[in-house]
């Protein structure tokens, strides 16, 4: 179970991953780190033969040090972005991701010790969901009366932008 769901297909790239909305007070828990100027989700590729909430489990435990428990599936997102990574550096990306709330406990208190795929070490930070801050994905600048009942599914084109 070593094998990120990431496949190459034609010249772009196939991702499937999970994120997590952690939400304490009104803030939204995010991700930045040393070579973006933007903040991301918690979360991660999941793994071949992992489910998705094994995959959101894992992922928030590496990031943060904490085992948080799911509350439920919220979003599903389809996006397709161009790769800003040095990996990935202007390659077209389709990315399916699973975005799962949270149950967030009263004592929490996440520590980063993560790295980006390129050793750019990854911090983390609370904001407001409309904060002026670019975060990534877009909905969760939505956020600011919680999270809607159901599930929701996203989709962002960036190819449709351009």
């Amino acid at each position: 179970m070593d094998n990120d769901m990431t496949v190459p297909c034609a010249d772009g790239i196939i991702n499937i991953r999970v994120g997590a909305i952690i939400m304490k007070n009104g803030k939204l828990l995010m991700v930045g780190n040393e070579r973006s100027d933007y903040l991301y989700s918690v979360g991660g590729r999941i793994k071949f033969g992992e489910t998705a909430e094994e995959a959101i489990v894992r992922e928030i435990l590496e990031e943060t040090g904490v085992r948080l428990e799911i509350d439920r599936l919220a979003f599903v997102h389809e996006n397709y972005f161009y790769g800003d990574a040095p990996a990935n550096m202007g390659k077209l990306i389709y990315e399916i991701s699973f975005f799962f709330l949270m149950k967030v406990p009263d004592v929490f208190d996440p520590v980063s010790k993560s790295f980006t795929e390129d050793n750019s070490r990854e911090y983390l930070c609370w904001v407001a969901p409309d904060t002026e801050k670019k975060i990534y994905p877009s909905v969760f600048g939505t956020l600011s009366a919680g999270v809607p009942d159901g599930v929701r599914h996203i989709v962002t084109d960036v190819r449709k932008i351009i």
